[in-house]
């Protein structure tokens, strides 16, 4: 018999002073839950229980629409508001785990109402990882663990990475290169610029200003630069890296680029499982 058919079995014999404690303690197996917990239990085992085909069908509709490619999604509710936010190197095989029937039972209420889902495609491992960042701190979706912002002080980082830098990463787009920027203040700046050249003036421009700019002290959930350091320490250790202490204009900034742009073995990366 489903949990569902239980619990509603025994708040009918319960009549309408239901004993929300007893009832978790009896068909949930739970003991000494405080009464409103006990109460908000009971609900979501009747809600979930009830929405096992709908969830099913969502899952199926979902996994045949996503890509198999490196993204970031987040999943929805009926109501297109968001439940979770994650990241996969293959985003139709990571969404048919969370689908996938063995997962029903260990399954949280607000995944249980999961009816839609979107995505967006990357390049990169570390351009998936502030996209996902950006997404849970501006969604605040409740199936995400809230953590707190990354700081750069509780990372095992060396002190010669700690410099504003310029990344070179490769674009979901083949003509693109991905410019990611991140400043020992915190700040982010992500770029897409074309390689033959034809928007690298502008955006040289748009960088150099980044990367000068006096601006206030970023609140630390905007301050996404961590992470950018923190991979670098590790799987990005490899990744075609321009510091800007090491220019002296805008111009030089261009033709570091431009010589870049050139070589495509500078923008490889392999996207590693995340």
């Amino acid at each position: 018999m489903l949990l569902r058919d239980r619990l509603q079995r025994r708040l009918l014999e319960m009549g309408a002073a239901p004993d929300y404690v007893r009832l978790t303690e009896e068909v949930m197996g739970l003991r000494n839950v405080p009464p409103a917990l006990a109460r908000r239990l009971v609900m979501q085992g009747l809600v979930v229980e009830d929405r096992r085909d709908s969830w099913r069908q969502a899952g199926e509709r979902i996994c045949v629409a996503a890509p198999e490619r490196p993204g970031v999604y987040v999943l929805q509710d009926a109501s297109l508001a968001p439940m979770y936010v994650g990241k996969a190197i293959n985003l139709r095989r990571r969404l048919r785990a969370h689908f996938a029937p063995r997962r029903w039972r260990r399954l949280s209420p607000e995944l249980a109402r999961v009816a839609h889902a979107e995505w967006q495609e990357v390049g990169s491992e570390l351009e998936s990882l502030l996209l996902e960042a950006e997404w849970i701190r501006d969604l605040s979706p409740p199936g995400n663990i809230q953590v707190a912002a990354p700081v750069l002080d509780t990372r095992a980082i060396p002190a010669a990475l700690l410099k504003d830098s310029l990344l070179l990463l490769p674009s979901i787009e083949s003509d693109s290169v991905e410019l990611i920027a991140a400043r020992v203040d915190g700040r982010v700046l992500r770029q897409r610029t074309r390689r033959n050249g034809a928007d690298l003036a502008v955006h040289a421009q748009r960088l150099w200003k980044f990367q000068k700019e006096s601006a206030p002290v970023l609140d630390r959930a905007h301050a996404l630069a961590p992470i950018v350091f923190s991979w670098l320490a590790q799987r990005g250790s490899e990744t075609t890296r321009i510091v800007f202490a090491d220019l002296g204009s805008v111009r030089d900034l261009q033709a570091r680029l431009e010589d870049a742009f050139a070589h495509r073995e500078l923008l490889s990366e392999r996207i590693v499982v995340l």
